[in-house]
């Protein structure tokens, strides 16, 4: 029996998940979360604009003028930037598919929104912290409290492996081998797996975690005083803490904002400044492309200067530098002989 109009759209939302993401995409939970979250905000907003609950909307109000009077609202009333704004996009113009593929009838009304374009956006610089940057931030953890063991060791696993957040979170117990080859595995995006070596103060940092707490939910490496997963947000909460404290060793960085990814952005830049090639900087930190890892370059100021002296003294321009005139003994000597 075919369902009715008033239930057309819940019974396609939930085959859009339960069917095409889940089943035949095997989209991974980030991808269905991030999904669920901007077609929420989406339907929504579409009941506040039809002044009906959202229980009663149909496949009739799914129209483009109000998905660009969404992506609007997205941008002036929410302040989302413009790559969140085309990731919200990007969710709709998937749901609108699957609608077109199960209600041909609408195909016109469809087609409509999955032409409309993703905003152009320049993605900003990235923000990175200096080796002796992140060396202090790494100092200020009490290591002799079990949740400052927690927070130096998971400080330590982010800029050594230049790991997600997402990723670092995920961590188990069996992913470490905390021997010689020290390593983690890494549970990336798209199930992607990568195995990332890990330094001897990072093995030593984990060891002294797994002594000093109590339990892990389902063998987490990582967990809340309560026992409990700790969160993204909880992870950024920490990491401000311990920014704070810096703040008198490191003036620049309160001009900074610094989130658990700048770390990540932090391990490729010291990696580029090491003189690693490209290509492995992405195979090291998970890229699809080397296109992501390149914006490492433009952004590393240490190369630049490096580089910039290098053409000053090839070119020649600048004038030698006369040395500071000093009497020799033998001068003194002839003059005292006068």
């Amino acid at each position: 029996m075919s369902p009715r109009p008033l239930d057309a759209l819940p019974t396609l939302l939930e085959s859009f998940f339960r069917d095409y993401l889940e089943r035949v995409r095997g989209a991974s939970p980030y991808t269905i979360r991030a999904y669920r979250d901007a077609l929420r905000l989406f339907f929504t907003f579409l009941g506040s604009d039809t002044k009906r609950a959202v229980a009663h909307l149909r496949l009739e109000d799914l129209r483009v003028e109000r998905v660009l009077a969404f992506l609007v609202h997205l941008e002036t009333r929410r302040g989302n930037a413009v790559v969140t704004r085309n990731c919200r996009l990007a969710a709709l113009r998937a749901f609108f598919s699957h609608l077109l593929r199960h209600d041909p009838t609408r195909a016109e009304q469809y087609h409509r929104v999955l032409a409309l374009p993703s905003k152009k956006v320049h993605p900003p610089l990235a923000t990175y912290l200096e080796p002796e940057e992140v060396r202090i931030l790494l100092e200020q953890p009490d290591r002799s409290l079990p949740t400052g063991c927690r927070d130096h060791a998971l400080l330590l696993v982010l800029y050594n492996t230049g790991a997600r957040v997402s990723e670092a979170l995920a961590l188990r117990v069996d992913d470490l081998q905390l021997v010689p080859p020290r390593q983690v595995r890494l549970h990336g995006k798209g199930g992607k797996d990568r195995l990332c070596p890990i330094w001897r103060d990072t093995a030593s940092a984990l060891h002294r975690l797994m002594r000093v707490r109590t339990q892990a939910p389902a063998g987490l490496v990582f967990c809340n005083a309560r026992g409990q997963p700790l969160t993204r947000d909880g992870v950024a909460y920490l990491l401000d803490k311990y920014v704070g404290r810096c703040h008198a060793s490191i003036p620049t960085i309160k001009r900074r904002r610094i989130t658990p990814h700048v770390l990540r952005h932090s391990c490729a830049v010291a990696l580029l400044q090491a003189g690693v090639d490209i290509t492995v900087i992405r195979d090291y930190l998970g890229h699809a492309s080397v296109a992501t890892t390149n914006r490492y370059v433009a952004t590393n100021l240490k190369m630049k200067r490096e580089v910039l002296d290098a053409f000053w003294k090839r070119a020649g321009i600048s004038s030698p530098r006369s040395s500071k005139w000093q009497p020799t003994p033998d001068l003194l000597r002839v003059l005292s002989s006068l």
